[in-house]
């Protein structure tokens, strides 16, 4: 009985082992393929030129292949989503988790899904239609489709992401913290501000790195609210173009292996790599975060 039971856990652990080495096999490959056709760009323009370029005329003679406008555009979208998203997640998951009753706390759940569970092109759809005519009747703007738009809806799309993980970092926090607390005279609020919070601080900080990075990979709506406008952006209101906007609008009109296609895989490479400095930042703060929030408690 022993043996056979000790065989069904060898064969589900290989298992689980074939499914992680395909997957690794996999993002290897897609990695490989990107550098395959990226890198030969920097035959024609040098690194430094193509990162801090500002000017991208793919398709001028002779072409400028600058991305500096677009790394800038993704940047801005980004910080701002981020900025109006990280206090609505966050301050919407403490409520969730510790103050709003029962029913209340089903009810936003489910719309919180809900919103995650919207295409991205409904929401682009829906910073075209009403976000963007009013904005620009609003304000008396040129254009409606610009930073500002972009980063309104950017942000409704990553306030899911934040609230859920948040969430989960809240209901990890031990009643054992919560009761001594109590038990010192404190009140609910100085509970959740000075205990909960600091105790769950490891996965809020991964929540909000990660909303961060879901903004900045995002395609679909930047590529029909942004405004398109490959320019460094001299005001919240002006135009920009981020890096997948112009990866997504380009690569099809790109004559294969020509230069403008092989720049549009170089600024893959770059928006990978800020993608991953993103991930491995969220991992630094998820630790370091740990550490703190246990010496604090």
């Amino acid at each position: 009985m022993a043996a056979t039971r000790q065989r069904k856990e060898q064969a589900i652990q290989m298992l689980f082992f074939l499914f992680a080495a395909f997957s690794i096999v996999l993002l290897a490959l897609i990695l490989i393929f990107l550098f395959r056709e990226g890198l030969p760009i920097f035959k024609t323009v040098t690194p430094i030129d193509f990162i801090f370029g500002k000017f991208w005329y793919p398709t001028y003679e002779p072409p400028e292949y600058g991305i500096w406008p677009l790394i800038v555009g993704s940047l801005v979208v980004t910080f701002i989503a981020s900025a109006i998203a990280v206090p609505l997640g966050v301050l919407s998951a403490v409520y969730i988790s510790e103050i709003a009753p029962a029913s209340i706390k089903e009810i936003l759940k489910s719309v919180i899904e809900l919103i995650a569970g919207i295409p991205s092109v409904v929401l682009g759809f829906f910073g075209m239609v009403i976000l963007a005519p009013w904005m620009q009747e609003t304000f008396d703007l040129p254009t409606g489709l610009n930073i500002m738009n972009a980063s309104l809806v950017l942000a409704l799309m990553a306030v899911p992401t934040i609230s859920s993980i948040s969430e989960d970092a809240l209901y990890a926090v031990p009643n054992e913290f919560k009761e001594a607390s109590y038990a010192l005279g404190a009140t609910k609020y100085e509970t959740i501000v000075k205990v909960i919070i600091p105790a769950a601080l490891s996965g809020i900080s991964t929540a909000v790195i990660l909303g961060m990075a879901r903004a900045i990979g995002e395609t679909m709506v930047v590529l029909m609210v942004a405004g398109g406008a490959a320019a460094i952006p001299e005001s919240l209101f002006d135009s920009v173009r981020p890096m997948p906007a112009s990866i997504a609008a380009e690569m099809g009109e790109a004559p294969f292996r020509s230069g403008h296609y092989h720049a549009l895989f170089a600024t893959g490479i770059v928006l990978f790599f800020l993608t991953l400095a993103f991930n491995l930042l969220a991992d630094y703060i998820s630790n370091r975060f740990k550490e703190v929030g246990s010496a604090t408690l």
